[in-house]
């Protein structure tokens, strides 16, 4: 894993091999940027990081220099290399709790702009997330959910559905906080 962009571009990031995770890819990792660097300034962005594991993406939106970046993952482990690799690299824009992420959400009152969720591709449940967050408000408005998920989930008919990627095994899903007539288009 390495940090593409920002204040530590090109840094490697080596996490313990004994983390039970599967880290989001650098192809998709950096395609997913790709993608939000066309709609957001990330100097200006509050993020939420669910099941976070390595912390791959939040030291990604970190070097970013992101507002505020809060990485939640059950795994003591997990948030013990996270809040290291914050510390090492002086990102004081990161925030690391050790929490079960649906009970993280039932308990979030702050909106944000950006909430990525990378579960287990087997945990069930995972489809209950998108009605979690919109149902509490949890996202400002114009504000994202991206999904990472496996081909078995299909969240294409929800109504915040914005569009879909897919890069080998992994696929993202957004869904915007908008109405219909306010949807971002699907270019670029």
């Amino acid at each position: 894993m390495r940090i593409i962009a920002g204040k530590n571009k090109g840094r490697k990031i080596v996490a313990p091999s004994n983390l039970p995770v599967r880290p989001t890819t650098d192809l998709g990792k950096e395609s997913l940027f790709n993608i939000l660097n066309n709609y957001f300034f990330f100097d200006a962005v509050t993020v939420i990081d669910l099941f976070a594991g390595t912390g791959n993406v939040s030291l990604e939106f970190a070097s970013r220099e992101a507002v505020s970046v809060t990485s939640v993952d059950a795994y003591q482990p997990c948030v013990d290399f996270i809040k290291k690799m914050a510390s090492q690299l002086k990102y004081d824009n990161m925030t690391v709790i050790k929490a079960d992420a649906f009970q993280f959400l039932a308990h979030q009152r702050q909106p944000v702009d950006i909430i990525f969720a990378d579960p287990p591709y087997d945990m069930e449940g995972i489809e209950k997330i998108p009605e979690i967050v919109f149902e509490r408000n949890l996202l400002k408005p114009d504000g994202w959910l991206i999904l990472e998920h496996d081909k078995t989930h299909d969240f294409s008919q929800h109504p915040q559905f914005f569009q879909h990627r897919k890069y080998g095994k992994l696929n993202f899903t957004f869904l915007v906080n908008m109405t219909e007539d306010e949807k971002p288009s699907e270019e670029p």
